[in-house]
Order: structure tokens, then sequence, then C-alpha cells
């Protein structure tokens, strides 16, 4: 099995199989952007330790927290939350947001992700 196929007509991802690309946080591998029936995208990201600060005009994120080195935070409009593997936080359009630290994420985003509503100061 590799990236993405369906079984009995449901959508399966294999993450294994899906190239990782670059993100402002380091590097995503990135399921179900075909998947009409889904109203949002499935990310397995690994952040780096040089996260840029950006932010979504129209995308809602969900980051659930898989690993994560000691220490390891979110900022989030310039407030730092400590995280810890099984944490989960909503991250709504407008928000100022990084990861500080190395990470590894299941990031769930409403609507499918759109490379295009990537936003720097």
């Amino acid at each position: 099995m590799t990236g993405q196929q369906r079984i009995a007509g449901c959508p399966v991802a294999d993450f294994a199989g899906i190239e990782p690309v670059p993100c402002p946080c380091g590097r995503a591998r990135r399921a179900f952007g075909d998947v009409e029936e889904l109203p949002g995208t499935l990310h397995l990201t690994e952040i780096g330790e040089q996260a840029a600060v950006h932010y979504h005009r129209t995308l809602t994120e969900t980051y659930y927290i898989l690993e994560c080195a000691p220490g390891s935070c979110l900022e989030l409009n310039g407030q730092r939350l400590e995280v810890h593997p099984g944490m989960s936080v909503v991250i709504p359009p407008g928000t100022r947001h990084r990861a500080v630290g190395r990470m590894k994420i299941l990031n769930f985003v409403l609507p499918k992700f759109d490379p295009d509503d990537e936003w720097f100061d």
C-alpha cells in the first residue's frame, strides 16, 4: 500500500507512502486532499527547531501532539503553552502560531489545506 487508496469505498492513508513537503513548521505529509466526502485534510507533521511564526486567514488547524522534546511549547499570538504528548490545541484563523522545540503532530485542517493561505508578518 502506498500513499492513499480506497478499500470498500473508504479512503485510507498510509503516511509512510506519502512524500513529505516543506512547510513553515518543518515537513508535512498531507492526506485526503482529494477526498470529496471529507471537508478537511489530515497531516502528519515533523516540526523542526526553527518553525516560523505564521497564520491562516481561513483555515482552522487542530494539533494533536504525538511526540515532543522536553520543554516544547506552542506559541499562540505571542503566548507560550507548554505541551506534551496527548495534548490537542485548536488554532482558529488569524492566530499567529509556531511550535518551539522538536515535535511530531497530527494536524486536522478545516477546510481542506490551501498552501496559498499561509501568511507571515
